[in-house]
C-alpha cells in the first residue's frame, strides 16, 4: 500500500509540472518574441546604415532611395579614410581625450566616492548634493564660460583642454556610482584592515579596489562613450583641423556637391566610428553590468 501511495504521489506530481510546463509555454514564447522584436528595433538603423555606405555615391543620393543596393562599392569608406587629414589623425585625437578623460575622470571620481562612503563629515549629504548639482545644468550653457576660461591659461585648441570638457561633464555621474559602490562593501572588511594596521590609501588600495573594479570599469567605459561621442565642444574648443576629433569629421565628410548630403560617406563614417565603442562594450561587458546594478542600486 506504501508503494502504490508513493507511485501515485509521484505520478501526481509528474503531472503538475507538466501542465505547469505546458501552461508556461506560450508565456515564453510571447518573452521571446518580444525580444527578437526589440533586437530587430535597435540592430535596424545600424544595418540601414551599413547598407547605404555600401552603395555607390550616386545610388546612395537617389531620390526615391533604394533600400538594397544595386552594386557594392567601397567608395565612401576610402573618402573617409582619405578625407583631410586622413581617418587615422581624428580617430588618434579622440582616443588621446577619451584616454585623457578615463584616467582624469577615474583619478577624482575613486577617491570623492570612497571619501564621500567611507569617512565622517560636517554635512556630508549636502555637499554630495551640490556635487550632483551640475547634472540639472544643460552642459552647452556651460561651454562659453569654460571657453573663456581656458583661453586665458592656455588650455583652448589642445585635447588636454577638451578632455577637462568632458570630465566636468562626467564627473558627477562618476562621483555618484563610486561612492555607491564603496557604501555596498561590507565594513567587516575595513574593520579588519584597520586592526592589520593599514591606513585609509592602504584599505582603498588592497581592499577596495579591487572590490569595487565593476564600478570602475563602468566609470571608464561611461567616459569613453561619452567623450567619444562629444562633438559641441570638440567643436567650439578645437579650431585646428589636425586637432579635430571624430564626431567633427562626420559633420564634414557629408558634404557632397553643390552642397549636397553625401548620405554614403556619412553612413560610412558611422559605421567606422561607432566600432571602438561596440569592441569597448563587449569586451567588458560582464563589469560593465555588475558595476551599473551594483554602483546605481542599493
Amino acid at each position: 500500500m506504501t508503494a502504490l501511495a508513493e507511485g501515485g504521489a509521484r505520478t501526481r506530481a509528474a503531472e503538475h509540472v507538466s501542465r505547469a510546463a505546458g501552461e508556461s509555454r506560450p508565456v515564453r514564447y510571447l518573452v521571446g518574441a518580444v525580444c527578437v522584436f526589440i533586437c530587430v528595433l535597435m540592430l535596424s538603423p545600424i544595418v540601414l546604415s551599413f547598407v547605404a555606405s555600401i552603395k555607390s555615391p550616386d545610388e546612395a543620393r537617389a531620390s526615391p532611395p533604394t533600400y538594397l543596393p544595386h552594386s557594392f562599392s567601397l567608395e565612401s569608406y576610402i573618402k573617409v579614410f582619405e578625407f583631410q587629414a586622413g581617418l587615422w589623425t581624428y580617430v588618434s585625437n579622440s582616443l588621446l581625450v577619451a584616454t585623457l578623460t578615463i584616467v582624469i575622470c577615474l583619478g577624482l571620481a575613486v577617491p570623492a566616492g570612497y571619501g564621500l562612503a567611507r569617512f565622517r563629515m560636517p554635512f556630508k549629504e549636502a555637499w554630495f548634493i551640490i556635487l550632483l548639482a551640475p547634472l540639472m545644468i544643460p552642459y552647452q550653457a556651460l561651454l562659453v564660460p569654460l571657453y573663456l576660461t581656458f583661453s586665458k591659461v592656455g588650455l583652448a585648441n589642445s585635447h588636454l583642454g577638451l578632455a577637462m570638457v568632458h570630465v566636468i561633464l562626467q564627473l558627477p555621474f562618476s562621483i555618484y556610482l563610486m561612492r555607491n559602490s564603496f557604501e555596498s562593501i561590507p565594513r567587516e572588511l575595513e574593520e579588519a584592515a584597520k586592526v592589520d594596521g593599514s591606513n585609509s590609501f592602504q584599505t582603498l588600495r588592497s581592499i577596495f579596489l579591487p572590490l569595487a573594479m565593476p564600478a570602475i570599469v563602468t566609470v571608464a567605459l561611461f567616459a569613453f562613450i561619452a567623450s567619444w561621442n562629444e562633438f559641441l565642444s570638440a567643436l567650439i574648443f578645437m579650431n585646428k583641423e589636425t586637432s579635430f576629433t571624430v564626431p567633427v569629421m562626420l559633420v564634414s565628410v557629408r558634404s557632397g556637391k553643390f552642397g549636397a548630403v553625401d548620405w554614403g560617406s556619412l553612413q560610412a563614417g558611422v559605421i567606422l566610428s561607432i566600432l571602438p565603442c561596440v569592441l569597448i562594450y563587449l569586451l567588458l561587458q560582464k563589469y560593465y553590468v555588475a558595476g551599473f546594478l551594483n554602483g546605481a542600486v542599493k
